[in-house]
């Protein structure tokens, strides 16, 4: 369908308050028998028209305010003259028009249908004319209004009880599953509302809808969706199935059928040109599956620790066994299943969807299914395959401030929910697959990805772990190429807040910083300057020192990457001098390089922990290190000097033992350079 233009010359409420004579026409556009063409530009012009009213004012709270009471103003009157009279189709021109005003303007909507006497009208209005048509969309309107809570407050028990009659009796299947959407909207309704059932008839129908008949009511809305049928029930069906898959006992049962999931998936629609070449629009019976696909893929919220013990407590004082194991089906295990079997079928392919939409609420829902289904690694090819990458990169390019922050500025823009999740999708798939894998041959992809990742490791908003996720994405991306490292290093701001996490507490993410850093020290000539003492060796000293701090840690992976840093950096004369530097006033440098050779020759208090496990890498790293110290002085009294701290240190006793024990089973590259340096420590000493 071609993309209809909104007005852009609707004319405002008149003096007197009424609907201007020129939009009468609206009240009787969205009957059923109106051509589609001339609904789209009716919601467009009533749309517009809407608009128009609020934006004279700014006062857009949720309570009745001036606008509102406008809008209800102008088109309350038509509205219930209309509903007074006994003409079929004007009653059914009232009740479609109250319709497609709650879709379009929900205040205004939900204050005509609260006046008193609109209800009750509406209601006699099927009894009077008790045709399929008026049914319908009566059936319809309920639906919509109920999905406002100050419409349910005013719910009569001879409406639901309509509703409930007609849900198990009408023989139109576009009246059934709009009855049936309207009776679980309105348990589901309650139930988020918490509150007393307002009336006999209100409990009833929570008891029926909210309990063991809920199953009943899924697989009513399933037959319709596997059956088919038009637009209108498909798309009643589709939103009665994503309020009813929240629950865990209908999403798993959901998610076990095939023919089910395959015909759901089957209705988002493709990309297909129309003969007037226009691409056809998400509907929003694709935003519905997205909500089912989200409900029954997302995996519950990582608690705190405190929430835990509240959630603990909760479930210790509710008595209700259903609870427990409902619980237990929403649980990790759980929810892997179901993203598995949802993969096999083809969900990957509904995400398309979102390329071809402006809508906020389908980037939302697609980048928190995506982001769930990323979770496990053995989906995360699948999803490379399908093209998840441009869907998220397509999701990121829409909530990515357009400029950097401001000179005064310490962090980042704040990152809304929906663009995190898409950026931490994305670094999880970065993480654990080649940057050429994931972006492509074109390295402009990957230079793309570092800003959203900068970001995210800097935004006030992120979780530790988001931030965790960005430095493993950023130092996969930054053993690409030299290019792509030095892009990283002059991100505004991520080098120090990169240096800021080398002090965590937490072990992975202290691992994941010092990461990074090695792969700039290695790839961008900045960041081997910044460490290499050139410009500023007093600066150089504190950050080194945290290098050989970390060095001496009770994890493997970041005594590598600690030592490894050092390693290259010794490379630089000004570096090595920094370093000496460092030994005279701290006396940290030599033990740190005898541990890493061989924690046997350090001694240690007995009150300090067992040695660190060796490594062959740490062996080298160290060898390397220390070669590049020694042979780089000059200074026969310095000399002298470093020699008899190595000593001391330890230093010279783990290059003795390292050359008699290792030196027939290692390369030449590591035995030349320990016996160049062994053989300037025993000259001087």
């Amino acid at each position: 369908m071609a993309k209809l233009e909104e007005p852009t010359d609707v004319p405002a409420l008149s003096n007197s308050g009424a609907l201007p004579d020129e939009l009468a026409y609206l009240i009787t556009a969205f009957l059923p028998i109106s051509p589609i063409d001339e609904r789209s530009k009716a919601f467009l012009t009533l749309s517009a028209f809407c608009q128009g009213v609020r934006k004279s004012s700014s006062n857009q709270g949720t309570d009745i305010d001036p606008n509102t009471e406008a809008l209800a103003r102008a088109f309350g009157p038509p509205i219930v003259t209309r509903l007074a009279d006994t003409d079929e189709n004007e009653l059914l021109a009232s009740v479609s028009f109250l319709t497609a005003l709650f879709q379009v303007d929900w205040r205004s909507a939900a204050s005509i249908f609260q006046q008193d006497g609109v209800l009750e009208s509406i209601m006699d209005s099927v009894d009077l004319s008790p045709s399929e048509h008026l049914a319908r969309s009566v059936a319809q309107l309920l639906s919509q209004a109920i999905g406002h809570k100050p419409c349910r407050d005013v719910l009569s028990p001879q409406s639901i009880k309509w509703l409930d009659f007609t849900s198990q009796n009408s023989s139109d299947q576009n009246t059934h599953t709009a009855a049936t959407t309207a009776l679980i909207k309105l348990s589901k309704g309650y139930a988020f509302d918490n509150t007393e059932a307002v009336g006999d008839a209100v409990g009833n129908v929570q008891t029926r809808a909210g309990n063991q008949k809920d199953e009943d009511l899924a697989a009513s809305m399933k037959t319709v969706i596997v059956s088919g049928g038009d637009e209108t029930s498909m798309s009643d069906a589709v939103e009665g199935l994503a309020y009813l898959s929240i629950d865990p006992i209908i999403k798993e049962k959901l998610s076990r059928d095939t023919v089910f999931l395959k015909r759901l998936f089957s209705l988002v629609p493709r990309r297909q040109t129309t003969a007037s070449g226009f691409v056809d629009a998400p509907t929003t019976l694709g935003l519905g599956v997205l909500s089912i696909v989200s409900n029954l893929c997302t995996y519950r919220p990582r608690l705190t620790e405190e929430q835990r013990q509240v959630e603990k407590l909760r479930k210790m004082t509710s008595a209700s066994k259903a609870n427990e194991n409902s619980s237990i089906l929403d649980d990790d295990d759980h929810v892997k299943a179901r993203i598995r079997r949802a993969v096999d079928v083809g969900v990957l392919n509904i995400f398309a969807l979102v390329i071809r939409s402006n809508t906020a609420g389908v980037r939302a829902l697609t980048a928190k299914t995506l982001l769930s289904i990323v979770e496990e690694q053995d989906t995360r090819g699948k999803v490379l395959q399908s093209g998840g990458v441009k869907v998220l990169m397509h999701i990121i390019k829409y909530g990515m401030p357009f400029s950097q922050q401001s000179s005064g500025s310490t962090s980042p823009q704040a990152l809304d929910a929906t663009t995190l999740d898409a950026i931490q999708a994305l670094a999880k798939l970065a993480i654990t697959s080649s940057p050429i894998q994931v972006f492509g041959p074109n390295e402009g992809a990957m230079y793309d990805a570092i800003r959203p990742f900068s970001f995210m490791l800097q935004c006030s908003s992120s979780t530790l772990l988001q931030r965790f996720e960005s430095m493993m994405a950023l130092t996969n991306l930054s053993s690409q190429t030299i290019e792509t490292a030095t892009r990283i290093a002059k991100s505004d701001g991520l080098l120090q807040k990169v240096e800021l996490l080398l002090l965590e507490d937490h072990t992975l993410v202290r691992r994941a910083a010092m990461e990074l850093i090695c792969n700039l020290i290695a790839g961008s000539d900045e960041v081997f300057e910044r460490y290499g003492g050139a410009n500023n060796p007093s600066a150089t000293k504190s950050k080194l020192q945290i290098i050989f701090a970390l060095s001496d840690v009770d994890d493997l992976p970041t005594r590598l990457a600690a030592s490894g840093a050092v390693a290259t950096l010794t490379s630089a004369p000004s570096a090595c001098a920094v370093i000496i530097s460092l030994q005279s006033d701290k006396h940290c440098v030599f033990p740190v390089l005898a541990q890493l050779i061989d924690p046997s020759a350090v001694n240690r208090d007995a009150s300090e922990e067992e040695n660190l496990e060796t490594h062959p890498g740490l062996v080298h790293r160290a060898i390397i290190s220390a070669r590049n110290i020694f042979l780089g002085v000059s200074d026969k009294g310095l000399l002298i000097k470093l020699t008899k701290e190595a000593i001391e240190a330890g230093l010279q006793q783990a290059l003795m033992n390292f050359v008699k024990t290792q030196g027939e089973k290692v390369d030449a590259g590591i035995l030349r350079p320990a016996v160049e340096v062994l053989q300037v420590l025993m000259d001087e000493s």
